[in-house]
């Protein structure tokens, strides 16, 4: 596979005459989350119609000027393939709010097809087949190898012919304002780093903690995090969300018997332990009145569904699995269950109140709209 790499600022020159001139772009992202602490983005990868595959190393060259003013021109389509995460890793670490935006995924979804990954729309529409060799690469090591670069560049160098052939599909079918508007929706989310956000609500099975167990869960979040930080390592490779619940329902009592512990390192429990340990303990000194329990979630506030609105919840659902079986399409990609209860909830009376209801389109108003005002009037 032909491409070039960028890494200078001269190179990234080169690149900046090849973008001008482009009518559309294929790009993809790689990031170093699955090893390091952060995952920060360290590739760019991008093909251009008549201009070839790139590679920008956003680790040695700054890219963010070179690239903004094409990825935020909506006049430029950006050919993308589950784009959610990247448009974030784009907003937070290049400060490029991406525009123009063209997904094959989310048009995959809305064709109803069986297998909506890149690999499986590969084969299926062109008989590619993706090698999955580095699918959890290191990509902030340097320098990368060639067959790394090259597995990077096959996210983007079929897309252009991809796109073609499934947006005909979904134009044949009358639903391009669905993708439309999936796209723009996309588009403006906005990245937020919420630090305060309660970590216990991040491990499965913490809600069913005592409230010690979850103080101590909470030291041992923090502990890893502090572990994690400090070497550059993705935090699950220090431990498992599973040894800090372990620990934090029943303390170890020294460090080498924390090294026996399921799914431990020996090696860094007998070295980081200690701090371990004593974080532990210092929630066992906290009075009891002190400690915080679960924390209570927004959505919390209806409490649970009455008997009515359940079976109301159930008639709606049925109203939409017939439009899915219809349509030929996922029932939670045509409107999920979520939406559907809070539907139940609202009891909307006419097409504009349905446009009030959080998580609903416009696209699905217009699809299945009438049919569920039908079940709730």
């Amino acid at each position: 596979m032909d491409f070039e790499y960028i890494d200078t600022t001269d190179g990234l020159r080169r690149f900046e005459d090849a973008l001008k001139s482009a009518p559309s772009v294929a790009l993809d992202l790689e990031a170093a989350g699955f090893h390091r602490y952060s995952d920060r983005v360290c590739l760019v990868q991008m093909t251009l119609p008549d201009a070839g595959n790139w590679v920008l190393d956003p680790l040695a060259a700054d890219v963010a000027p070179t690239l903004r003013p094409v990825l935020e021109d909506r006049e430029i389509p950006v050919l993308m393939h589950g784009s959610d995460f990247d448009l974030r890793l784009l907003q937070r670490d290049l400060d490029i709010s991406l525009r123009g935006l063209l997904d094959t995924q989310v048009v995959a979804t809305l064709l109803g097809e069986p297998g909506i990954g890149l690999a499986a729309l590969l084969e299926k529409y062109l008989g590619v087949e993706l090698a999955k060799k580095y699918q959890r690469a290191d990509w902030a090591k340097r320098p990368l190898e060639r067959e790394m670069l090259e597995y990077a560049v096959n996210d983007t160098v079929w897309l252009h012919e991809l796109t073609r052939k499934l947006v005909l599909r979904l134009e044949q079918r009358g639903r391009g304002t669905w993708a439309s508007e999936e796209f723009r929706l996309l588009e403006a989310i906005e990245h937020t780093e919420d630090e305060a956000v309660d970590p216990v609500t991040r491990v499965k099975g913490a809600r069913d903690l005592s409230p010690r167990a979850l103080e101590r869960l909470r030291a041992a979040w923090d502990w890893r995090d502090t572990i994690a930080r400090r070497d550059d390592r993705a935090p699950f490779r220090v431990a498992s969300d599973a040894v800090l619940l372990d620990v934090a329902v029943d303390p170890p009592g020294s460090p080498g018997e924390f090294a026996e512990r399921k799914g431990v390192n020996g090696r860094m429990a007998r070295s980081e332990g200690r701090d371990l340990l004593a974080a532990l303990r210092r929630v066992d000194e906290i009075d009891e009145a002190e400690l915080t329990g679960y924390p209570r979630s927004e959505s919390a506030g209806r409490g649970r569904p009455t008997p009515d609105v359940e079976a109301l919840a159930g008639r709606l659902k049925e109203v939409r699995n017939r439009h899915a079986e219809s349509l030929g399409v996922d029932r939670g990609a045509l409107l999920p269950n979520a939406v559907l209860m809070e539907i139940a909830f609202e009891k909307p009376k006419q097409l504009a109140d349905l446009d009030r209801i959080d998580g609903m389109k416009q696209w699905q108003i217009d699809t299945v709209g009438e049919d569920l005002l039908t079940v709730l009037n």
